[in-house]
C-alpha cells in the first residue's frame, strides 16, 4: 500500500470513521531521492495544479556566493567532505542542506534543499 497524506479515518476516541472519498493522486507521497555528485541528471514531476517540480538526481556544479565580495559564480563540485544529516552521506557523496562540500574554489556549505530546487546553492566558508 502506498503512503498518503489523506485525512485519517480514525476518530479521537479510537473508533473508525466511514470512508468519505478515495485518495487523491496529489496526496500520495513521493519517495525521497538523494542528490549525488556526478554528471547532471534531472527528473520532472507533476504537482498540484498542473505545475512541475524539477527533481535533481545528480549534479556536478553549483552556484557559489562569496560573502566578502558579494558575488555569485558557478563552481564545479568535487566531493562531499561532511554531512551532518548522516555520516554515510559523506562517504556516498550525497548532498543535502548543511553539507560541507569541496569545490574548485575551496570549501562551501549548501544553503538550499537541492533535491527540491533542482540546483545547488553554496556559501563560501572562510
Amino acid at each position: 500500500m502506498s503512503k498518503s497524506t489523506a485525512p485519517t479515518l480514525k476518530k479521537k476516541g479510537g473508533g473508525f470513521k466511514g470512508k468519505r472519498r478515495d485518495k487523491r493522486r496529489s496526496e500520495s507521497k513521493n519517495l525521497s531521492v538523494p542528490l549525488q555528485v556526478g554528471e547532471r541528471k534531472i527528473k520532472t514531476s507533476r504537482t498540484v495544479g498542473g505545475n512541475t517540480k524539477i527533481i535533481a538526481l545528480k549534479t556536478d556544479e553549483g552556484n557559489l556566493f562569496d560573502t566578502k565580495s558579494k558575488k555569485t559564480s558557478k563552481v564545479k563540485i568535487i566531493r562531499v567532505l561532511e554531512n551532518k544529516a548522516n555520516r554515510s552521506y559523506a562517504r556516498r557523496n550525497i548532498i543535502t542542506k548543511g553539507a560541507v562540500i569541496e569545490t574548485d574554489q575551496g570549501k562551501a556549505v549548501v544553503t538550499n534543499r537541492p533535491g527540491q530546487d533542482g540546483q545547488v546553492t553554496l556559501k563560501k566558508l572562510d
